[in-house]
């Protein structure tokens, strides 16, 4: 069975501070429905063509039925209220080849 990934890319992060209680409430989330965390930062991130180099994060889970309940499930939900306003992020669920 395919694998999950999510995979988020935040064009723009004007106030790093203001998510660290997302940022605790969903490594706790994806870390209870067994998701790993393969990259998460951007610190050394090279772009090419639109891409821009941002953060970062790359989850896997076993599967992408894993990966879509993590995104629905409660704690993930709590996680995404506590986003600041104003933030943007291009975030995706993806399955994996085989």
């Amino acid at each position: 069975m395919p694998k999950g990934y999510w995979v988020s890319v935040y064009p723009t992060i004007t106030d790093p501070e203001a998510l660290n209680g997302y940022n605790e409430l969903a490594r706790a989330a994806v870390q209870a429905a067994g998701g790993r965390t393969f990259a998460r930062g951007g610190s050394r991130v090279v772009a090419h063509e639109a891409g821009i180099a941002e953060r970062v994060v790359l989850i896997e889970f076993d599967t992408f039925d894993q990966a879509v309940a993590a995104y629905e499930s409660p704690a993930y939900q709590k996680a995404l209220a506590a986003l600041p306003d104003g933030f943007e992020r291009d975030f995706r669920i993806v399955e994996g080849l085989g």
